[in-house]
C-alpha cells in the first residue's frame, strides 16, 4: 500500500508512465505512415493491440485493484509477447522497452524485476543488431534505458520506505504525546486533589477541632450553667463535622498507590484499618496489573465505599474484594456475608438500612470511568457488587 504522503508523487510517476507509453507506441505508429513499406498495416494494426492491451490492463489489473493476482501477470505476458512480435518486424519497436522497464519492476518486485529487465534489453540490442547492424548506439541506448530505469526504482523504493518510516515515527510522537497528555492530566487531578486535602485539613479540620476544644472548655468551667445542653449538642455537631472533614481528607489522598499499586494499597487498609473495625477482608488484586491512576484511584474508592457499607450496615465477618482482567476488560468485584438488603427498595428509591447515597456515588464514579455497576444482594445472604470496564489499557 502506497505511503499517502507520497501519493501525489506515485500520481504523477503513473501520468508519467501512460504518457510516455502512448507516446512511444504513437512514435512507432507515425514511423511507419511517414515511411510506409509492406509491412506497415501489420505494424500499425499490431501497435492499436498493443495500445488497447495497455489500456485495458491498466484499468482491469493496476496493482491493489479487486482483480490484480493472475490476471496482472497475465497481462504483462501478453504486452512483452505483443512488444516482442512488433520488436520481430520493426526496430523502432524497441523505444516501447523503457516503458515495460517500469512495469517489470512494478509487478515483479525487487528481485524478479530486474530480470525481467535484463531479458527485455537484451531482446531490444539483438532487434536492433539484427533490423539495422550491430552498433554503439544499439547497445548503449538499451542498456542506458535499463540503468535509468532501474535507478528510478530503487530511488522510489527508498523513498517509499523513508516515508513510510517517518509516518510510523509521526504516529508514535502522537501516541506518546496523547501517553504523555493523560499522564499530565492524571499528576494535575492527583495534585489538585492533594491540595484541596492540605487546605481541608489546614482550615476546616483545624478550625472544628478548635471549635469542639472550646466548647469542652466551656462545658468544663461551668457545667451547671443554663443552656448547658445546647454547648453540648454544639460540642458534638462540631465533633461529626471534624469527622466528616477527616473522612474526606482520606478520600481526597490515596494510600501511596504510586509505589505499590491498587493491591498493596487495598491490602494495608484490610490489614489496618478495617481489621481494626472487625472486618477480615481478603484482597484478591494482583501487584502486576497495570492500571492508569485515574482508574486504580477510582476503584481504590469504590472499595472503601463499599467496605464502609459492609461495616456500617451489613454485620459481615468477611469481604472478598478481587480484580480480574481479561484482555481489555476488567472486573472488579466486592462480596461480603452480611444481612445484604431487599434490591426492591433501592431500586424504588425508599430508605433502607444501606447506604443508598453510597451506591449513588459508586454509580456516578463508574459511569465516569464508562462502565458498568451491578449490585446483588439478598436478606441473611450477603451483598455482591461489580464493577465492569470495557477497553482498558495500561498505562
Amino acid at each position: 500500500m502506497a505511503s499517502p504522503t507520497l501519493t501525489p508523487v506515485y500520481v504523477v510517476l503513473r501520468v508519467g508512465a501512460h504518457l510516455l507509453f502512448f507516446a512511444l507506441t504513437a512514435l512507432v505508429v507515425i514511423r511507419e505512415i511517414l515511411a510506409p513499406s509492406p509491412r506497415s498495416v501489420g505494424v500499425i494494426a499490431l501497435s492499436a493491440i498493443f495500445l488497447l492491451t495497455y489500456a485495458l490492463g491498466a484499468v482491469f489489473a493496476r496493482p491493489g485493484g479487486p482483480r490484480f493476482g493472475a490476471l496482472g501477470l497475465w497481462w504483462i505476458g501478453a504486452l512483452s509477447l505483443e512488444w516482442i512480435v512488433l520488436l520481430w518486424i520493426s526496430s523502432e519497436a524497441a523505444y516501447l522497452v523503457f516503458p515495460l522497464f517500469f512495469l517489470y519492476l512494478h509487478f515483479f518486485g525487487r528481485w524478479w524485476g530486474p530480470v525481467a529487465i535484463l531479458v527485455a534489453t537484451a531482446s531490444a540490442i539483438c532487434a536492433l543488431g539484427l533490423h539495422g547492424g550491430w552498433s554503439v548506439g544499439g547497445v548503449v541506448g538499451p542498456l542506458v534505458g535499463a540503468g535509468v530505469a532501474l535507478l528510478i526504482g530503487v530511488g522510489t523504493r527508498e523513498l517509499t520506505r523513508e516515508a513510510v518510516q517517518r509516518e510510523r515515527l509521526v504516529r508514535e510522537l502522537l501516541d506518546t504525546r496523547s501517553q504523555l497528555a493523560v499522564t499530565e492530566h492524571e499528576a494535575g487531578v492527583l495534585s489538585e486533589r492533594a491540595r484541596l486535602a492540605r487546605e481541608i485539613h489546614d482550615t476546616v479540620a483545624q478550625g472544628l477541632s478548635s471549635i469542639g476544644m472550646l466548647l469542652h472548655a466551656a462545658e468544663r468551667a461551668d457545667p451547671g450553667r443554663p443552656g448547658i445542653e445546647h454547648l453540648q449538642l454544639a460540642r458534638e455537631t462540631a465533633a461529626v463535622n471534624l469527622t466528616e472533614a477527616r473522612r474526606f481528607i482520606r478520600e481526597l489522598t490515596p494510600p501511596q498507590l504510586d509505589n505499590d499499586g491498587l493491591g498493596g494499597a487495598l491490602r494495608r487498609l484490610a490489614d489496618a484499618q478495617w481489621a481494626a473495625q472487625g472486618l477480615v477482608v481478603h484482597v484478591r488484586v494482583s501487584d502486576t496489573v497495570s492500571l492508569p491512576m485515574h482508574v486504580q484511584t477510582a476503584l481504590l474508592r469504590i472499595a472503601q465505599g463499599a467496605i464502609a457499607n459492609v461495616i456500617q450496615h451489613a454485620h459481615a465477618s468477611t469481604a472478598t474484594i478481587s480484580l480480574a482482567v481479561d484482555q481489555n476488560t476488567l472486573s472488579f468485584v466486592v462480596v461480603d456475608d452480611g444481612d445484604g438488603f431487599d434490591m426492591r427498595e433501592i431500586a424504588g428509591g425508599q430508605p433502607s438500612s444501606t447506604d443508598s447515597f453510597g451506591l449513588h456515588a459508586t454509580r456516578e464514579r463508574v459511569q465516569q470511568l464508562g462502565g458498568t455497576l451491578s449490585v446483588d444482594s439478598t436478606p441473611g445472604q450477603g451483598t455482591r457488587l461489580a464493577v465492569t470496564l470495557k477497553n482498558v489499557e495500561a498505562p
